[in-house]
């Protein structure tokens, strides 16, 4: 495979799957567009398994992703990160949020919440009703971020472009710690992009709505903001994201090479209908040094009946 260029930025980029299931197409396009975008800087692309939520989990996913990643042709940097082995750095996160004043427990139910609550950007809003302190005779269930009145996120998208959100009008304050007992998302990810020294992010615009929570949990815990590209989702002839949820079909070693030049078409790469029979060392040869992200398109992709 071609060398990544030199480059005098230090750029570092990730790919962080979950291994709920095999590696699908719409998890290709993410992985390339992230891993393009790295070693076109001549930056550093690390892999992290985020393995937080064990009832979602899939037997021996984990490995799978890796061995189809290996299948693919990525090279990655360093040992891969699980989250499920840095439990006490998101406690310490949380911990430094409490003794701040920034969390404070929750006791309410889904039901009640969604009773009393209008709806957001991702379900309903949080109407406060613990912020001020716990109902007699309730327990926490949950850990929130308090979120301040008028945090207004905006961010430039190297893809999407300029991205504002209210956070308190359109979210309310996010949860840190679940009722069940795991960590949330938003908490996990935000500790290890900075532990890590991620300094660039490229993944799925599905992921778009989140970043505003990242920005802001980011500033509480007084880490520095990376820097956001959003691919476009890829759906299925009815509009669904491509997934796991929708079935998806898992990607399928033996034809690597014609789905990895059917992603690099997708995003807007244009790669000659000549490489379809070539090897996939020969396919990155040619993707690494004719990437470029402004080709890449912003609408959601539809992958054809076939695939999706």
């Amino acid at each position: 495979m071609t060398q990544p260029v030199e480059s005098t930025v230090r750029y570092r980029g990730r790919f962080a799957p979950s291994p709920t299931g095999p590696l699908h197409l719409g998890s290709l396009l993410a992985a390339v567009g992230s891993y393009l975008e790295a070693r076109s800087h001549g930056g550093e692309w690390l892999l992290r398994i985020e393995d937080l939520d064990p009832p979602r989990e899939m037997a021996g996913a984990a490995d799978g992703i890796l061995r189809t990643l290996e299948a693919f042709g990525f090279e990655w940097d360093g040992p891969v990160e699980y989250q499920s082995r840095r439990l006490d750095r998101y406690r310490t996160a949380l911990e430094k949020l409490k003794r701040a004043g920034q969390a404070y427990g929750c006791a309410c139910t889904r039901k009640e919440i969604a009773d009393s609550s209008v709806r957001g950007i991702d379900g309903p809003v949080y109407p406060g009703t613990c912020r001020t302190g716990l109902p007699a005779g309730r327990e926490a269930r949950a850990w929130r971020l308090r979120v301040t009145p008028g945090a207004y996120i905006h961010f430039d998208d190297a893809i999407q472009g300029p991205q504002q959100q209210d956070l308190e009008q359109q979210l309310g304050d996010f949860v840190l710690l679940r009722a069940d007992g795991f960590f949330a998302y938003q908490l996990a990810v935000v500790v290890d992009d900075a532990e890590q020294g991620i300094s660039h992010i490229v993944r799925g615009a599905d992921l778009l709505d989140s970043t505003p929570r990242q920005i802001y949990l980011q500033s509480c815990l007084a880490y520095p903001q990376p820097k956001y590209a959003h691919l476009p989702v890829l759906v299925n002839t009815a509009g669904e994201k491509l997934s796991k949820q929708t079935r998806a079909p898992a990607l399928i070693t033996e034809t690597a090479t014609s789905e990895l030049w059917q992603v690099l078409d997708m995003l807007g790469q244009m790669p000659p209908k000549g490489l379809l029979k070539a090897s996939i060392a020969d396919l990155w040869d040619w993707a690494l040094p004719n990437w470029q992200l402004q080709r890449v398109p912003t609408a959601p992709v539809v992958v054809p009946t076939a695939q999706g």
